[in-house]
């Protein structure tokens, strides 16, 4: 199965793979109306880290053995054709899953009248995420190890 993994010495920390992440989990598609008029705005779905002069960005590992799904009391993540998914319907915050991924790659999105997880979904509907497609060094790749 394919994946998103980062390099980190192509990374320079733009933060173009969120801003990607954001518009295509977006209502409108749209950079400014995702960022100014959505509300909620789309929740993130990575992030990039800076340490020390190192930077890359996080998403999803889809792990095979995800300690996030086991650690749902809900049922609300779940493994569809090897993507770790979030039913945003039957979550109910508890942040289990938050607590249970030891990449820090599950997040918390405000939907305006509730709370839920949020993490990547590989973009699903496209060939290469969209994440992948606009980072500018390249900084990430999308294939198969």
């Amino acid at each position: 199965m394919h994946r998103v993994f980062p390099r980190e010495d192509q990374c320079m920390a733009c933060g173009l793979c969120v801003v990607a992440c954001v518009v295509e989990h977006s209502q409108s598609k749209d950079v400014l109306l995702a960022y100014r008029k959505e509300n909620p705005r789309p929740g993130r779905r990575n992030v990039v880290e800076e340490n020390v002069g190192v930077s890359l960005s996080l998403q999803c590992r889809h792990c095979e053995d995800p300690a996030c799904v086991e650690a749902c009391v809900n049922g609300a993540l779940y493994i569809q054709d090897g993507v770790i998914l979030v039913n945003k319907d039957h979550c109910v915050a508890c942040w289990m899953c938050v607590m249970a991924c030891p990449y820090g790659c599950m997040h918390r999105e405000d939907r305006g009248d509730r709370w839920n997880s949020n993490k990547c979904d590989l973009c699903p509907g496209r060939k290469i995420p969209a994440c992948v497609e606009i980072c500018p060094n390249r900084a990430l790749v999308w294939e198969e190890r």
